[in-house]
């Protein structure tokens, strides 16, 4: 657990641990990208380390996406182009956003295929993890990426990508098995507001769809003090 005075040093230190990890490793590096407002600081403080990463060999999906065009402001690809992405010197055959121009399943098949080809099978292999690092945030209601509490979604073993009912526009996301194939989950969470649900996450309430996440090798924390309550 890596704890930041505010949002702005956790956002410096996270991008300083990503920017690490990357560097560790070898060949391509396919990162995952969450949404919502809490990552925006995250993404500059990424963009601000431009130089010091070797972006090319850095590939881009996102764990979660609002079926909305990718020019509206609530779109989590939008908010990862504007801040991040924009930035960057990229390759486009390396950027993956979820695509929205179609009916939510289809979407979500659509995106279910690049995964499996991305990986070069339909079975996922726990000693072949498909991501290097998922990046994600926690909601005030236990969800993680668009896994909602109470949804059928969280049971899901077999699919890789599904359309699910968000709280305000369809949403698409990556299930429990596709997320947990990584070398390792980084949870980034800001704000005194989530503090009452990281303890239950923390202390294992199984109605917070966080708390049914699993690693096959290491999950950090990344929370500033207000969220830890430090």
């Amino acid at each position: 657990m890596i704890i930041g005075d505010d949002p702005p040093a956790l956002a410096r230190q996270t991008a300083d641990w990503i920017a690490d990890t990357i560097a560790a490793a070898k060949g391509t590096f396919r990162l995952v990208l969450s949404g919502g407002d809490t990552p925006i600081p995250l993404f500059d403080a990424l963009a601000e380390l431009e130089p010091a990463i070797e972006w090319k060999r850095v590939e881009f999906f996102w764990a979660d996406e609002r079926v909305v065009p990718w020019n509206d402001p609530r779109s989590n690809y939008g908010a990862a182009k504007a801040h991040l992405l924009s930035r960057l010197p990229l390759q486009d055959d390396l950027v993956h956003p979820i695509p929205t121009d179609g009916l939510p399943a289809d979407c979500a098949e659509r995106y279910q295929t690049l995964l499996m080809a991305t990986y070069g099978g339909q079975k996922l292999d726990t000693a072949r993890p498909l991501f290097n690092l998922v990046l994600l945030g926690l909601g005030e209601d236990g969800h993680v990426a668009s896994l909602f509490p109470g949804q059928p979604v969280l049971d899901e073993r077999d699919k890789w990508v599904v359309s699910t009912p968000g709280q305000t526009e369809p949403r698409i996301t990556l299930t429990f098995p596709v997320l947990e194939s990584s070398a390792q989950i980084a949870f980034y969470v800001t704000g005194s507001e989530k503090r009452p649900v990281l303890q239950r996450v923390l202390s294992g309430d199984y109605d917070a769809p966080a708390t049914r996440l699993g690693s096959q090798r290491q999950t950090i924390w990344f929370l500033d003090r207000a969220a830890a309550g430090a």
